[in-house]
């Protein structure tokens, strides 16, 4: 089996050459880096992850923290955070914190308790007095979609008021007057958010801001299936309807087709995040963009930097929502 040694007099570099190539660092030429990797690839060389971790007093492995494993969204969130790291040979553990405050504390332990060199983070229960003294820890945090005044420069985050401003404007331009809004849980902040910005675009145009034509729910399909259900029993005239999130506006597309609607003729719907299967509804769905895979890119990319000192780009801390525009809302004016 090849060794560093070997590696280093083949390819005529130091072994602290070899060594910082293979941790990522950004110390090193790219002329330098192709010469050391070419000799490890002759050689068959695989570097001893455990010879790695302890000689650098890292573990080369990065916590990852989300709500939920499941569903569109945190899978393009997760594969952001892998792809960049992994890109960098470093790994990713993954837990699950299910917006549950006891779980995402318990969650946070397990992963510092692996030996994580960093942890990103997607909660929504644990409260911001409780991250900034875990960002006091010896483990760095990342917050992702997440803003705490006291940790900026830990956090990346998207402008949602503006995204639940520019779904309900969208329908206003469009001719709509008469507007539905499913809300996701006012317990989580993206959610609060995004209403304030619906209510912000009804509110410039001299709307009435409705509470009857307004519907809480879990940012699930069930969630929208139950609020279009609810608004059709209220019988409000209603021409459009913004839901917080695309999942709500799958279920909410799939009630009104099972009840007669016909889309967008009947009714006008909106969705947000740009999940992956928006483009493959019937009719095709307009949503806003949430570019979380780009997010879980930058959190990583802090990490690299903060964390393994890997040289990077200009790190972009806030997104901007951006609306994609397709076929199910109908024009009115």
């Amino acid at each position: 089996m090849a060794t560093i040694y070997q590696v280093s007099e083949l390819a005529k570099v130091s072994l602290a050459t070899v060594s910082r190539v293979m941790n990522g660092s950004s110390r090193v030429s790219d002329k330098t880096r192709e010469k050391v990797q070419a000799a490890m690839k002759e050689l068959g060389y695989r570097p001893n992850i455990i010879a790695q971790s302890l000689a650098s007093n890292r573990s080369l492995c990065v916590g990852m923290l989300v709500s939920e494993i499941h569903g569109p969204f945190f899978g393009q969130m997760m594969s952001g955070v892998e792809s960049e790291l992994r890109a960098a040979g470093k790994h990713v553990i993954i837990a699950a914190g299910h917006s549950d405050e006891a779980k995402e504390k318990e969650g946070i332990e397990f992963l510092i308790s692996r030996h994580c060199d960093a942890i990103i983070l997607h909660v929504e229960a644990v409260s911001d007095e409780y991250l900034i003294e875990l960002s006091q820890g010896e483990v760095p945090i990342i917050l992702v979609s997440r803003y705490v005044e006291q940790l900026a420069e830990q956090c990346i985050s998207l402008d949602n008021e503006y995204g639940g401003y520019l779904a309900t404007k969208t329908m206003i331009e469009h001719g709509h007057r008469e507007i539905a809004y499913v809300a996701g849980p006012q317990t989580k902040a993206d959610a609060v958010a995004r209403l304030k910005g619906h209510k912000r675009a009804l509110a410039e145009h001299q709307l009435t801001i409705s509470e009857d034509l307004i519907f809480e729910a879990e940012f699930k399909e069930h969630g929208g299936m139950l609020a279009l259900e609810h608004f059709l029993k209220l019988n409000n005239n209603f021409t459009a309807l913004v839901c917080a999130n695309d999942e709500m506006a799958s279920g909410a597309m799939s009630y009104a087709r099972s009840h007669g609607l016909h889309l967008p003729d009947d009714l006008s719907i909106i969705g947000f995040d740009n999940v992956v299967f928006a483009s493959h509804l019937y009719p095709k769905l307009s949503t806003i963009e949430n570019p979380v895979h780009q997010m879980g890119q930058m959190a990583a990319r802090i990490v690299l930097q903060q964390v393994y000192h890997v040289q990077q780009e200009e790190i972009q801390h806030q997104f901007e929502p951006m609306l994609i525009n397709r076929d199910s809302i109908a024009d009115l004016t």
